[in-house]
């Protein structure tokens, strides 16, 4: 096991939203491979004071113009992605030409062909690509996963999950970016309602075969002038499992998923959140409330991360995983536009 921090992998945190700094970077004091080693930033000063509380040397700050040159740093081993949409592609296939192995965050990118891009970038510089999505090593979401596969619920015949959110751009800078459709690619669904798609397809345990889908904005709100606020899919499975999603970027938060057996059904509200979930199981004979102990998804993710390339295994979320998200979110944009159903 590689304990102390000099054995661990270290990573360079491309970007410092509130996501970055409140959520990942305090969680590398829990990962036994991971530890942090430098941060990349359009914001001198910010990134100035975060290395120094995070006791990193000046040298290990980055802009990202200079970003290029971290292939000169033999401390960085990985570098994690939390930029905007839109400039996902950059920063993998810059990181992959540095020689760095690259974590990025969800959606993969703003298009097919620029993960398509990302894949064969680390691909050429055999550099390992892993997509961040957390929920994948969530205890509770891990518990239902097994669950369903060992037939607790029976047949499964239906999902649905519903993730949403009031979007606040003139109150939060973090949202600032996310109303912005040449940053963020588009709306709720690439944001938020990407978790309620990825958990129809790792709950199912099936890709779907068609997608249909209804959008609707108020246009006169500023904040929906350029991306979509609310969004109702349905993904259909090979089995004939339904699975009815909905995003939005207006109603109050939400972050849950419910799979309907033909024996018991099972919540998880929350689904996707940082942490508090529940999980809650239904048959005729009543409901129970199993007990599931919450564990640091950040720390495992970051971990696994590093596991993959000290072993050289492929990530559980590769690029792949990616792409075919950013796949399925085009299909839903197109089957909402034309109000037909769209195969994939």
């Amino acid at each position: 096991m590689r304990s102390t921090e000099s054995d661990k992998l270290g990573f360079a945190i491309v970007g410092l939203g509130k996501f970055a700094t409140e959520q990942i970077m305090p969680n590398f004091k829990a990962c036994q491979h991971a530890r942090l080693a430098a941060l990349v930033s359009g914001s001198p000063d910010k990134a100035r004071k975060l290395a120094a509380q995070y006791d990193l040397p000046e040298t290990s700050v980055y802009s990202y113009d200079n970003f290029d040159s971290i292939k000169d740093n033999p401390d960085v081993d990985i570098v994690y992605i939390i930029l905007p949409n839109s400039l996902h592609a950059e920063f993998t296939i810059r990181a992959a030409e540095a020689g760095k192995h690259v974590l990025c965050e969800k959606p993969m990118a703003t298009s097919v062909e620029d993960c398509e891009k990302m894949i064969a970038a680390c691909q050429q510089a055999d550099r390992k690509l892993m997509i961040a999505y957390r929920a994948h090593f969530e205890p509770f979401n891990l518990d239902a996963i097994e669950r369903i596969r060992k037939g607790e619920l029976g047949t499964i015949k239906a999902i649905t999950s519903d993730h949403g959110r009031p979007v606040k751009p003139t109150e939060d800078e973090a949202d600032v970016w996310r109303v912005v459709k040449k940053l963020a690619g588009g709306g709720s669904l690439m944001d938020i309602g990407i978790y309620a798609l990825n958990a129809a397809r790792y709950l199912s345990g099936e890709e779907p075969v068609e997608v249909t889908a209804q959008e609707f904005s108020d246009k006169s709100d500023p904040r929906f002038a350029e991306v979509e606020d609310n969004i109702h899919f349905t993904l259909r499975f090979p089995s004939g499992v339904l699975a009815s999603c909905t995003s939005s970027y207006s109603y109050s938060e939400v972050k849950r998923g419910r799979v309907f057996g033909d024996k018991a059904w099972l919540d998880l509200d929350p689904l996707s959140d940082y942490k508090k979930h529940t999980m809650k199981i239904g048959d005729d004979e009543g409901k129970q409330e199993p007990e599931i102990e919450e564990g640091n998804q950040f720390a495992a993710e970051l971990d696994h991360m590093a596991e993959c390339v000290l072993h050289n295994k492929t990530p559980k979320t590769p690029g792949e995983e990616g792409l075919k998200d950013v796949r399925y979110i085009m299909a839903i944009y197109e089957a909402a536009k034309t109000g037909k159903a769209v195969k994939v």
